[in-house]
């Protein structure tokens, strides 16, 4: 069994290194952000598994892929200019996204009670579903022709900004989420699974739980995540410190809640979410 993991530990080393370095010369992440998915990569592939692995991979490709799509339309220009989204990811970023899931793979994979192993699992599944229903909704949504709302007062908001919600980000979290769910079915059964029950119920509660973490990530978006005034160009901003390193004054939310974090924090919702339903009679 501990051989068994060391190899996956040096087989994760080796996919993820060449996941990150793929995504650097493909302008989807930066150096950190390469490192940053060796440090997420390693351990979910290690202690996770193969479908761990597997899944984020799927992650990976599919917000890569979305990152791409229509680049350079304004509402994305616009986005990555002054607030914390699309764009090249850094480590930041890429711990956020998948910090949760890493630490619920180790978890999983030390754990020695199949009721435990399950609900660990089941925990990174809905980790990684939240944050992939939220790149979704992020890079999707942006490019909506309509303007979004807040979630909090349901007032035209500007397209980007934490907090924002259009019909159009909400079916793509819904589609994310369910993307990673239907991965991970296919993933275990192909791996030999045999309960299709219980499998089916774990991927509909990360389902769930995926599109609740992408709502919580909006909610602490619109109430808490720091934002900004920049002086130069009059406009709402995500950013503390504008080109020259001077600092943007706050005008709402607490200075540290930046968006790794609140991306952080929604991921951990998606897994508190998925392990409760699971765990409900």
């Amino acid at each position: 069994m501990q051989s068994d993991v060391i190899l996956r530990l040096i087989l994760g080393l080796i996919i993820s290194s060449a996941i990150g370095l793929a995504a650097y010369r493909r302008a989807s992440l930066t150096a950190s952000g390469a490192f940053g998915a060796v440090m997420i990569g390693t351990p979910l592939f290690g202690f996770g598994g193969w479908s761990a692995g597997i899944l984020l991979v799927v992650f990976f490709i599919s917000s890569s892929a979305l990152s791409h799509f229509k680049a350079q339309s304004q509402n994305k220009r616009d986005a990555a200019r002054f607030f914390d989204k699309t764009g090249r990811r850094d480590i930041g970023q890429a711990l956020a996204n998948g910090g949760a899931a890493a630490l619920c793979a180790v978890a999983f994979g030390i754990a020695v009670d199949p009721a435990t192993r399950s609900s660990w699992q089941v925990a990174m599944v809905g980790a990684l579903a939240a944050v992939t229903a939220d790149t979704w909704a992020t890079e999707l949504g942006v490019l909506s022709r309509r303007p979004p709302i807040m979630i909090t007062t349901l007032q035209p908001a500007i397209p980007g900004r934490s907090g924002a919600i259009s019909a159009g980000g909400t079916l793509a979290a819904v589609a994310g989420a369910a993307f990673i769910a239907a991965a991970f079915l296919v993933t275990e059964f192909a791996f030999g699974a045999q309960n299709a029950a219980a499998l089916l119920r774990s991927g509909i509660a990360a389902i769930v739980g995926g599109v609740v973490g992408s709502l919580c990530d909006s909610l602490l978006g619109a109430t808490l995540q720091a934002q900004f005034h920049d002086p130069l160009l009059d406009k709402l901003t995500e950013k503390p410190l504008d080109a020259h390193g001077r600092s943007h004054s706050l005008i709402a939310g607490v200075r540290w809640m930046n968006n790794d974090l609140v991306n952080f924090l929604a991921s951990l919702a998606g897994a508190a979410v998925s392990v409760l339903l699971i765990l409900l009679p």
